[in-house]
């Protein structure tokens, strides 16, 4: 086979770095600290039991939980110390902030202080381990905003317009890390062979239009009224309102979900329900909605709650939930158009969204 002259994601960001002469080079290298921990998880996780740490942490006590009250898996401690430990010592870092962690990550005192902050969910879909699904890393990198010596919560609350840089890496057939850092998408495939990531995917762009939307369907019974409406249309295909056919996907891994949308089209689906009254969403503002809504608008698609742009959401927890809507521009518009739209009455409204909808009350 004709070798295939690619860059290496080292080549990719020294030329993304000749855009800024007066750039010090600390971005580039904790770009390239976040891959090298990719690649250590991607190894534990390829691993599966041969390595010794499938199942819960701390099983024998009864299993630890996260500040979320979700069951940590061994991968998932495993992933967050990997995360830590290649990241703390260079400089680059004022702190971090993880799902996996209740407070904000403080730099150790032994090591020099830098100007980003880091957020992260070490181990996305971490519940599809142990059946061998695919499963991902996702990173936000954000501006320090305090000269002080400790960061602190406020520190972290920044719109997803302020993100420096955002990606993830999926863990599957192939090992990727998928970055924007501001000037469109890009996809590079872990090499084995020479350890490295090559660009593969350059320049990626989400299709305006799809035939496909992903959501949990378990859910049906809390969606809202123009979450049921789109999904009933989607369903009703060709003989419905929208006059095509729909795929309906559910992976249960995000990073799994956003990367099909970006490789192919799509739109993703976890909106605010009434399952908890005390949770307006499921997935973490900071560190799952916000990079993966930078990831999308980069590529020409779009990222809402339902309602607003997701990347204008200002926060107000380190661990806020959020509903959230990705992918193709126009699916996501027309979700947003929906939510706008006044609801029919139960009396008058199409037989398709009441009693004979395919998901009804």
């Amino acid at each position: 086979m004709a070798l295939v002259h690619r860059p290496t994601l080292t080549q990719f960001l020294i030329e993304e770095r000749r855009r800024f002469p007066t750039a010090s080079g600390d971005f580039n290298a904790l770009i390239l600290d976040l891959s090298i921990a990719c690649k250590a998880i991607a190894k534990a996780v390829s691993q599966g039991e041969l390595g010794g740490a499938m199942g819960n942490h701390a099983a024998e006590e009864g299993g630890s939980v996260n500040v979320q009250g979700e069951t940590q898996k061994k991968l998932d401690v495993l992933s967050n110390d990997v995360f830590i430990q290649r990241t703390e010592w260079a400089g680059h870092l004022a702190g971090m902030a993880s799902e996996e962690m209740d407070m904000p990550y403080q730099i150790p005192g032994q090591y020099p202080r830098g100007k980003y902050l880091l957020v992260f969910d070490p181990l996305d879909g971490s519940s599809n381990i142990d059946v061998n699904v695919s499963v991902g890393s996702i990173f936000s990198i954000l501006r320090g905003r305090s000269d002080a010596k400790d960061v602190t919560v406020e520190n972290f609350l920044q719109k997803g317009t302020e993100q420096v840089a955002a990606g993830y890496a999926l863990y599957g057939p192939t090992t990727m890390f998928v970055i924007t850092v501001g000037d469109g998408v890009h996809g590079f495939t872990l090499d084995h062979d020479v350890g490295e990531f090559m660009l593969t995917h350059p320049h990626i762009k989400v299709p305006e239009d799809t035939h496909e939307f992903a959501i949990n369907a378990s859910n049906a019974r809390f969606w809202e009224a123009p979450i049921k409406r789109y999904v009933d249309e989607c369903l009703a295909g060709k003989t419905g309102p929208r006059s095509k056919d729909f795929n309906m996907r559910w992976i249960a891994s995000m990073v799994a979900e956003a990367h099909r949308i970006l490789m192919r089209g799509g739109v993703f689906l976890y909106p605010r329900d009434t399952k908890d009254p005390s949770k307006p969403g499921r997935l973490r503002l900071l560190y799952e909605a916000n990079p993966i809504g930078m990831l999308m608008e980069q590529a020409g698609g779009r990222a809402s709650t339902g309602e607003v742009p997701m990347l204008e959401v200002q926060p107000t927890d380190l661990h806020q939930r959020i509903g959230l809507v990705f992918g193709s521009k126009n699916e996501v518009e027309r979700v947003e158009r929906y939510h706008k739209e006044p609801q029919a009455k139960k009396d008058d409204a199409n037989p398709l969204f009441a009693e004979r909808s395919l998901f009804r009350d």
